[in-house]
């Protein structure tokens, strides 16, 4: 496994990109694991998503720079979280690459995808008729990357269900250059909250990351 990409936010938040390289068994020897997460690791099918489950778990181990065990947890809506260190995490995974976000004062969220010319065909599923319009002919598919890299994170950082990529959480309009930052609301009953969302094209992928201090 080798660090590909490590950018530091701020004193306190970070992110990093590995490339997936072992073998499933390598893994798992850096790696303390308890009976229940031996167990679940069982029931997930061999192959990219039991490496996506043990290179999340080692970068994880990695950026924590720790000895301890770590008790990384999923709440009932799906978000992971550590049950003894009090840092806010996010994890992702797309084909050859692991993501993990950390923050010990901010929640977070991050997404990688490796990009494909599929998503014009689903765009219209999470990106309102406002969005589709300032999306660029020139870097379409980069562009609608972005946009869902962007969303994806966003829903990430809130942790709830029920939030709809189309109806939710809408992007202010910007142009793509390669990386950047740009402006991304969620509102949820009534209530508005701002993101700044930034991205990142990478090796074939697009990165999506938001950081927030906001406390419900």
């Amino acid at each position: 496994m080798a660090l590909a990409y490590h950018r530091e936010i701020d004193q306190n938040t970070s992110f990093a990109i590995w490339k997936i390289e072992e073998s499933a068994e390598e893994l798992l020897t850096q790696l303390q694991l308890k009976e229940h997460e031996l167990s679940y690791l069982d029931t997930l099918n061999k192959g990219k998503r039991n490496l996506h489950w043990l290179s999340t778990r080692v970068l994880l181990r990695r950026m924590m720079d720790t000895d301890k065990y770590i008790d990384c947890k999923i709440d009932s809506n799906g978000k992971p979280y550590l049950n003894n260190f009090p840092h806010h995490i996010s994890l992702s995974h797309s084909y050859d690459y692991a993501a993990v976000m950390i923050s010990k004062t901010k929640a977070v969220g991050i997404d990688i995808e490796l990009i494909k010319d599929k998503i014009e065909r689903i765009a219209h599923k999470f990106l309102n008729k406002d969005e589709l319009d300032f999306i660029q002919d020139s870097n379409r598919v980069e562009h609608l990357y972005v946009c869902w890299c962007a969303k994806e994170a966003i829903y990430k950082l809130h942790g709830k269900r029920n939030i709809s990529f189309l109806e939710h959480i809408t992007l202010d309009p910007f142009d793509f250059m390669g990386s950047g930052k740009f402006t991304a609301n969620l509102i949820v009953k009534a209530r508005l909250r701002k993101f700044t969302v930034h991205y990142q094209l990478f090796d074939g992928y697009m990165i999506g990351f938001v950081a927030d201090d906001y406390e419900e």
